[in-house]
């Protein structure tokens, strides 16, 4: 997420900063504190200022972007593409791909979350409680992940946990920041008391699960966070660590349009069911279900 000090905001709002001082004390932007200093995130004053545009009589919202945007997911990019959705990827990370939707630029957003104290912690519901600004979305179940760690085959360092990572010096294959599974990492490290840069890590970083499994297939790293089917596609081991919620965000009036609709429906059929066992590491209990509306 990207913060703007109370200098860059004025800056990019083309206001004074005395203006913004003004503006905070009578709560009418968007704005955090942290250690006694604002800080705006970018994403925020986006839709804050997207939210209150005039528009001449008649003139129509413009239309998101046929994109689901977010975390990377093979079986999505399969549903989206065998269901004649007609939507398209851009894998970004979660916390990115919520942003983007946020301002506007995609249809929807697909996201797996993670917080530092609570490893059993819906993430994902717990930020749609908490924002403000997600009056009109709705959250539907897409499935239940296995994430874990990738291991080249036969474990050759011996790798059982994050512990085992640190200890060794594992070479570690990172995910850009804000991704969810550079989120568990960072909550794998806080509950081992430790610190990402205390990893042995790789460069540049991964931008999807499947990149982590040929930066290992090609020497370059010894281990990476992805999922169960990202693994078995690529013949690699690999080292269970939490099931996880993977869920898509989308505004209640886009749920019921035909690209989405197209979508829904077709994670009720009998051929998304059987792709999903075939690819391994899913549980489809909660899939299609609405897990959080405003």
């Amino acid at each position: 997420m990207e913060l703007f000090t109370t200098a860059e905001a004025a800056a990019y709002l083309r206001l004074k900063e005395r203006k913004i001082y003004e503006m905070v004390a009578e709560g009418t932007v968007p704005c955090t504190k942290v250690t006694g200093r604002w800080l705006f995130p970018k994403a925020e004053l986006d839709h804050w200022l997207f939210a209150s545009v005039t528009r001449p009589a008649g003139m129509a919202r413009r239309d998101a972007a046929p994109i689901v945007g977010g975390s990377h997911d093979p079986l999505l990019e399969w549903a989206l593409r065998e269901s004649g959705s007609g939507l398209a990827t851009l894998a970004v990370g979660s916390e990115a791909g919520l942003d983007r939707f946020l301002a506007g630029e995609t249809l929807a957003a697909a996201i797996h979350l993670h917080t530092l104290e609570d490893p059993g912690a819906d993430a994902n519901v717990a930020v749609m409680q908490a924002r403000g600004d997600l009056q009109d979305a709705v959250m539907i179940g897409f499935c239940r992940r296995e994430q874990g760690l990738l291991l080249p085959p036969g474990n050759p360092l011996k790798l059982g946990s994050i512990e085992d990572v640190l200890e060794k010096r594992a070479r570690m294959a990172l995910r850009p920041k804000g991704a969810g599974a550079q989120l568990l990492l960072l909550a794998l490290l806080h509950r081992a008391k430790a610190l990402v840069t205390q990893l042995v890590s790789v460069s540049p970083v991964c931008p999807t699960g499947p990149d982590v499994a040929q930066a290992i297939r090609a020497g370059r790293a010894d281990a990476g966070i992805a999922t169960r089917a990202v693994a078995d596609s690529a013949g690699l081991d690999f080292l269970p660590i939490a099931w996880e919620p993977f869920d898509l965000v989308m505004r209640q009036r886009d749920y019921f349009h035909p690209p989405l609709q197209a979508l829904v429906t077709f994670l009720r059929t009998g051929e998304f069911a059987a792709r999903a066992q075939e690819m391994g590491g899913y549980d489809l209990a909660e899939c299609g279900s609405v897990r959080f509306v405003n």
